[in-house]
């Protein structure tokens, strides 16, 4: 019994799947009479590159093809014979079992040189012509550069960048692509429906992503599954053949973190785990959808161009994902994720990095509506700035900001340090921990360098959302537009003291008489209890007290 994709191999042009770019450029070339001597078919393998050059041997040779049509009548004895592989005249070469200059000689160079037997044209359809020596290119190349008018070659290849530059000039080159899923679906239910088989067109799709755009593959896995299977197929009789996959536990993923349900999300997590899922595989499905979610949201056009496709029950399922979230929330989310990735050899319980994304997603307090105070600062326009939805004080466009009028010492950015500290504290609880072991080294212009002794706390700090609200809690602090560049390094101290006071700050306003009372009063406790603010930062950092 014939193998599925032997059975229903393409016969001509429209039976072809895909690659329409290719097949268009072939016809017109038939129909105007005006074909090449030489085709250079290229591209991954399974794509159509040899069943193509087939229909197109067979088209250029049919005996009773119907005027402006390029494909061939399949009826004539030239298209039964070439179908059947009896034609003297189309040759078809394994380059990988003949990479001699010897076999080039015999097999090729001798053929060419004697007329057809009975067909119009000699054709020459070498696979994987890579794998020739370079002796069996050289001789080649003369007989490509100047054939006989009968002979016509189709090299084809899936390693492009081994084939001779002077091989690859003396031919039409056509770059085959990776078949899409719809496509692939399409033929799987033709082919389903000619069997007599009842299958859900889920399944089909399962099995065209699974075959990652190559039609033998997805062809193959389906006669597998007829074998198990028989005439109705089950989707546990599908999964015996398909290898797992998780894009539903995927969207499930993403709908409880629409939903803030941390609980569930966890549970998701670790009932993968337990399957014994590879967790870092699933995490690149949720980046890869989370990146499909970000094209959606900027121009759904850049989703049909450059995202996976999979498969239309799916897309539905994700174009309605995407109405759940922001774009800023998937470009925050997608941060998150790729960072957990990264962090899953660094634990050794592993769930545990996405299980502390998902708390952070689900269970920390939104911080997208904060906004920084800016006193002093005015926009180029000179007018006022645009107020804060929070305390409605004027806000700076630091875009707007000549980067030469921010001139701060580093001993006034940490007179101020604990006062950043508790703010920070007030929007985000655990970012506040990470900054009390950093160590703010040393500023020019409006950059501020942050020293952390672990690349984990480094990496945090450099996230986008993160990092903007530090820079607008420094920003409503020092007055001033002050962006943050967080390093790393390991020989800081952290164990035996923290870097910082854990003193509280108080944040209510003072008049500048209770202002001066109040700095009196803590510099006399200080100098009293020597645990103040003060002397924790002079032991720290170094330095004394100026009158």
């Amino acid at each position: 019994m014939a193998t599925l994709y032997r059975k229903y191999r393409p016969q001509n042009f429209a039976e072809v799947v895909g690659q329409s770019h290719i097949k268009l450029t072939l016809q017109q070339e038939i129909i105007s009479d005006k074909t090449a001597h030489a085709y250079l078919f290229c591209g991954p393998r399974a794509v159509g590159k040899t069943t193509l050059a087939r229909v197109f041997a067979k088209a250029i040779n049919c005996d009773k093809k119907k005027e402006n049509s390029a494909d061939p009548c399949n009826k004539c004895k030239t298209c039964i014979d070439i179908t059947a592989g009896k034609a003297l005249d189309i040759i078809e070469i394994d380059a990988a079992s003949h990479t001699g200059v010897e076999n080039v000689r015999e097999n090729i160079i001798a053929n060419a040189l004697v007329t057809p037997s009975s067909y119009k044209y000699k054709v020459f359809i070498i696979d994987e012509v890579h794998m020739l020596s370079a002796s069996a290119f050289n001789a080649l190349l003369k007989i490509i550069e100047e054939p006989p008018k009968y002979v016509v070659f189709i090299l084809c290849t899936t390693e492009i960048h081994k084939v001779p530059t002077t091989i690859i000039s003396r031919c039409q080159r056509f770059d085959f692509k990776k078949i899409n899923t719809a496509d692939m679906v399409k033929k799987l239910s033709y082919v389903a429906n000619n069997e007599k088989i009842d299958i859900g067109k889920e399944i089909l799709e399962s099995i065209a992503r699974q075959a990652e755009g190559h039609m033998r593959d997805a062809e193959s896995m389906l006669g597998q599954i007829i074998a198990i299977g028989g005439k109705k197929i089950t989707q546990e009789e599908a999964d015996l053949v398909i290898p797992r996959n998780d894009l539903n536990e995927v969207l499930n993923l993403l709908s409880h973190l629409a939903k803030k349900d941390a609980g569930n999300a966890i549970r998701l997590i670790n009932k993968l785990v337990g399957e014994g899922v590879n967790l870092k595989t699933f995490l690149d499905d949720c980046i890869e959808f989370f990146r499909k979610l970000l094209l959606i949201k900027i121009s759904p056009s850049l989703a049909t161009q450059f995202a996976n496709e999979y498969g239309e029950t799916l897309e539905l399922k994700i174009n309605e994902s995407a109405k759940s979230f922001s774009l800023e929330q998937i470009i925050n989310y997608t941060e998150k994720f790729i960072a957990a990735k990264n962090s899953l050899k660094e634990y050794f319980i592993e769930q545990l990095p996405v299980e502390l994304v998902i708390a952070e997603i689900c269970l920390s307090q939104p911080t997208t509506a904060f906004t920084p105070k800016v006193v002093g600062i005015k926009t180029q326009n000179n007018t006022s700035a645009p107020s804060s939805p929070i305390n409605d004080k004027p806000v700076n466009n630091f875009a707007n900001i000549d980067n030469n009028d921010v001139n701060f010492t580093i001993e006034q950015i940490m007179a101020k340090w604990n006062e950043v500290l508790a703010k920070i504290k007030q929007h985000n609880h655990s970012l506040s921990f990470i900054l009390r072991v950093c160590q703010p080294r040393d500023i020019t212009g409006n950059q501020l360098n942050i020293a952390f002794k672990y690349k984990f706390h480094k990496e945090r700090v450099s996230e986008l959302n993160i990092k903007n609200i530090v820079e607008q809690v420094i920003a409503q602090v020092y007055g001033a537009p002050i962006m943050i560049n967080p390093i790393v390094d390991e020989t800081i101290e952290v164990a035996s003291n923290k870097l910082v006071s854990d003193e509280p700050v108080d944040l209510k306003p003072k008049t500048e008489t209770a202002q001066q009372g109040s700095l009196g009063k803590e510099v006399a406790q200080d100098n009293s209890a020597g645990k103040g603010t003060i002397d924790n930062l002079l032991k720290t950092f170094g330095g004394k007290v100026v009158q």
